[in-house]
C-alpha cells in the first residue's frame, strides 16, 4: 500500500482529528520488517460496529511501539457501538504509553478521562487529540450524569476509565464507572495491563445488573491475576464501597 492509499478513519465527536505531518517516512514504517512485526503480534480485527480512527501510519506506529517493547494485545473487543472499558492495574505513567500503543495498533477510537489540570497550555490539544476528556475532580458533582449523557447522545462511543483513579495504592476503588454504565445502559469490558505477561488484555464483557457487590466481586476476580508495574501500589482486594 502506498502513501496515497493511507486513508484516515472517522474521528470521534469529542476528539481533535489526528493529522499526520507531510513528509513523514511512511514507506519506512511500511517496510517488510514492520509488516512482519505486525503479523507476529497477531493484532485482533475490529468489528464493523466499533468506533474507529487513525490510518495505516498510526497503526504501524502502535504496533512498532508494542512490538519493540515486547508487548502484545490479548483478546478481542465485542462488536458493540458503545462500550465502557475499565483498565487496571494502574500504577505507572508507562500504563498510558502501552495503552495508547494498543489503541493506535488496533485503530480503535477511544476516549479517556484525566484530571483537568493536565489539559493546560500546549498539552491540551495533544491530549484531546489522543482522546482525553478533562474532568474537574475538585467539583465532581454531575460528572456521572454528564458522562452517561455522552453515551446517550452518541451513536458510537468507547470510554476508558481506571477504577483506581490514581497511580497510588488505594483502599477503595471508585464506583463511577459502574454507575455510568448502569445509567447509560452500556456494557463494561474489563481490560488490563499485565506486566508479568507484557500484555494489554481485553477481558470479558459484563452487563451491569444493578447488584454492585456481586458485579464488583467478579471484576476483582479478574484483576487479581494481573501484575502491576509496581505491585506494592496495586490493591487487588479493595474494600467494597
Amino acid at each position: 500500500m502506498g502513501a496515497g492509499e493511507c486513508s484516515a478513519g472517522p474521528a470521534g465527536t469529542f476528539l481533535i482529528p489526528l493529522t499526520m505531518t507531510p513528509g513523514l517516512p511512511v514507506r519506512a514504517l511500511q517496510s517488510r520488517g514492520a509488516g512482519q512485526l505486525s503479523e507476529s503480534m497477531n493484532i485482533p480485527l475490529l468489528g464493523p460496529n466499533l468506533p474507529k480512527r487513525g490510518n495505516c501510519l498510526t497503526r504501524a506506529l502502535g504496533r512498532i511501539l508494542l512490538g519493540c517493547s515486547g508487548w502484545r494485545i490479548e483478546g478481542e473487543f465485542p462488536d458493540r457501538p458503545k462500550l465502557l472499558l475499565t483498565v487496571a492495574p494502574h500504577t505507572s505513567n508507562w500504563d498510558f504509553l502501552f495503552g495508547i500503543g494498543a489503541v493506535f495498533a488496533l485503530g480503535l477510537n477511544v476516549n479517556w478521562l484525566a484530571k483537568d489540570t493536565l489539559f493546560s497550555g500546549p498539552w491540551r490539544r495533544l491530549l484531546e487529540g489522543l482522546g482525553g476528556i478533562p474532568v474537574n475532580r475538585r467539583e465532581p458533582q454531575g460528572t456521572i450524569e454528564a458522562l452517561a449523557g455522552l453515551f446517550q447522545g452518541q451513536d458510537k462511543l468507547t470510554l476508558c476509565i481506571t477504577p483506581e483513579g490514581t497511580r497510588k495504592r488505594v483502599d477503595h476503588w471508585k464506583t463511577g464507572f459502574y454507575r455510568i454504565a448502569l445509567q447509560a445502559r452500556v456494557p463494561l469490558v474489563l481490560c488490563s495491563l499485565d506486566y508479568g505477561k507484557k500484555t494489554v488484555g481485553i477481558g470479558p464483557m459484563m452487563e451491569p445488573a444493578g447488584d454492585f457487590a456481586a458485579d464488583f466481586g467478579r471484576i476483582l476476580d479478574f484483576y487479581r491475576t494481573k501484575q502491576a508495574r509496581y505491585p506494592d501500589r496495586f490493591n487487588p482486594d479493595p474494600e467494597t464501597p
